[in-house]
């Protein structure tokens, strides 16, 4: 039952945060955000691994014990506070602590790879030009500007250059209407 109510409560809030996104992309989000991975890897940030009782000896994968355990716990959840609290306590704890979406928002859509593969399908040239790098308290800050057949298109800021190319890659996307 937990993974049920999970994915529904997981589900709801994407919807909720992403409007204009269409099903599948919802769906290929959510189906990160529940992944045995991800849930293994909260469950092994909540430290589950040491209220979970285990036969030590045997061979087995932890990782998915403790995701199984954290289905397990949103379940109980469910039963003993009903939907709102489930949902309450992924949106205002679980995501807050535990879940960087960021991080799987930027492994899922890797904007930089599809508008080279768009530019390459029109014989464009593409280059990602450095506009500024500076470092700032510690903390770098990169600009990134996109440029196509030496024309000045999207423009994009992050604290790696990864960051910055990808937001500069989405704003060209979209300002070429791809998405």
């Amino acid at each position: 039952m937990g993974d049920a109510i999970l994915d529904a409560v997981i589900a709801e809030y994407l919807y909720q945060r992403f409007p204009s996104e269409d099903e599948g992309y919802l769906t290929k989000i959510k189906s990160k955000v529940v992944s045995r991975k991800t849930l293994g890897e909260i469950a092994e940030t909540m430290e589950l691994r040491n209220v979970i009782r285990y036969h030590k000896g045997r061979s087995i994968n932890l990782a998915t014990i403790e995701g199984n355990a954290f289905e397990a716990v949103m379940g109980a959840i469910y039963l003993d506070g009903g939907y709102e609290a489930v949902k309450k306590s992924i949106q205002h704890h679980i995501f807050r602590k535990y879940v960087d979406l960021n991080r799987i928002l930027e492994e899922e859509i890797d904007f930089k790879s599809k508008l080279f593969i768009w530019s390459q399908k029109k014989r464009l040239k593409l280059e990602f030009l450095v506009m500024s790098e500076e470092n700032i308290g510690g903390v770098w800050n990169y600009s990134i500007m996109v440029s196509i057949n030496d024309t000045s298109y999207g423009r994009g800021t992050g604290t790696s250059k990864k960051m910055a190319e990808q937001a500069a890659a989405k704003e060209t996307l979209e300002l070429m209407g791809e998405i």
